[in-house]
């Protein structure tokens, strides 16, 4: 059976991309830290990342709030991929820190050479295809000492991550460390089952919605969605809880923050997916500056990439230069108050597709 929350259903996947639908790809590596191969030590381990992708930034977000940066080597791919010019072909994840972005008019501080193979490789795909794959997807958790990829999926890496974080040399102790997968039975069954449906609806939901190219399948991904927000914002406001599950920020959390992080300074443009947005969520709004506001989740990401990223394969590579009302983003997550006070979420209207 195919677990929703980490991928999506390939039945039928070629018929579907055929029709226009956007079908994700399959993680094929799915080796875990604590396998015998694999220990838990500190040092051992890193990341290849982009801060512009969303499942990227899940594991840095996890790396981050559990107290892993100094344990856990991260290396940072240029926000857009290589074109049809580029000896190796298009849309190859690039090691390019000497790249000038469009947005920024400068070179990204984030962006770094390839570190941890010892080969310096340029592409993320060089990295595969030294253990035979022609995958070619972050982010990737990678073993320095064996050379070898552990696992390219990122729930099970965020998972892995963090019931491994002392053993890895996490900064935080346990008092002050955040557990994002309880052990009670009961609060990880809700985590699991709010897992799917905000993959399902939220987090693959924007990508249904933004790169389909067939409009019955942007209508039914794009009023999910909302309705979805919608779910979330009465789950909050039902008793005034901080966090999804409660009084604890866990999985659930950080699995729902990176979609929403982008929403309204990106997604509500290049993923049409402009019926409103968070802002006019009072709830989830706050839950948005609140998580924003934990220590080492505003660094775990940067808008120059995600703007970079995502309108710089549009069909003209013109990057938009707001939203500035009521205030630029990133700096509106500072500001609770920012959010329009509304009574009830906005409705979805009816489509005629």
């Amino acid at each position: 059976m195919t677990d929703h929350s980490k991928q999506e259903d390939q039945a039928h996947a070629s018929e579907r991309r055929a029709r226009g639908e956007f079908v994700r790809g399959v993680s094929g590596f799915r080796h875990a830290i604590g396998d015998p191969e694999f220990p838990a030590e500190p040092g051992r381990y890193h990341l290849f990342v982009a801060l512009n992708c969303p499942w990227c930034h899940r594991v840095t977000l996890a790396r981050n709030v559990l107290g892993l940066q100094d344990s856990i080597s991260m290396d940072v791919a240029f926000p857009n991929r290589t074109t049809e010019d580029d000896p190796e072909g298009p849309n190859n994840w690039q090691f390019a820190p000497e790249l000038v972005a469009s947005a920024t008019g400068a070179t990204l501080p984030e962006c770094t050479l390839e570190t941890a193979t010892g080969q310096g490789f340029r592409l993320v795909r060089e990295i595969y295809r030294a253990e035979g794959s022609e995958e070619r997807s972050v982010p990737i958790l990678y073993d320095k000492i064996a050379g070898r990829i552990v696992n390219n999926e990122s729930a099970e890496i965020i998972r892995m991550l963090n019931g491994n974080a002392a053993l890895l040399g996490s900064y935080c102790n346990e008092a002050n460390r955040p557990n994002l997968y309880p052990d009670d039975p009961a609060i990880r069954a809700e985590i699991d089952e709010l897992n799917v449906q905000i993959y399902v609806a939220i987090n693959n939901g924007a990508y249904k919605a933004g790169f389909s190219s067939d409009q019955n399948v942007y209508a039914t991904s794009f009023g999910t969605y909302f309705k979805t927000l919608a779910q979330l914002e009465d789950r909050l406001a039902s008793d005034g809880r901080p966090f999804l599950t409660g009084e604890r920020f866990t999985e659930v959390d950080l699995r729902l923050f990176p979609t929403l992080y982008r929403h309204d300074p990106v997604y509500y443009v290049r993923m049409k997916l402009n019926g409103a947005k968070i802002l006019d969520y009072p709830h989830l709004w706050r839950w948005l500056c609140r998580v924003h506001d934990l220590p080492g989740v505003a660094n775990s990401s940067s808008l120059d990439h995600c703007r970079q990223g995502y309108f710089g394969r549009s069909w003209n590579g013109v990057i938009p230069a707001g939203p500035f009302v009521p205030m630029a983003y990133p700096g509106a997550y500072g500001h609770p108050e920012l959010t329009v006070q509304r009574v009830t979420p906005p409705l979805i209207p009816k489509t005629n597709v």
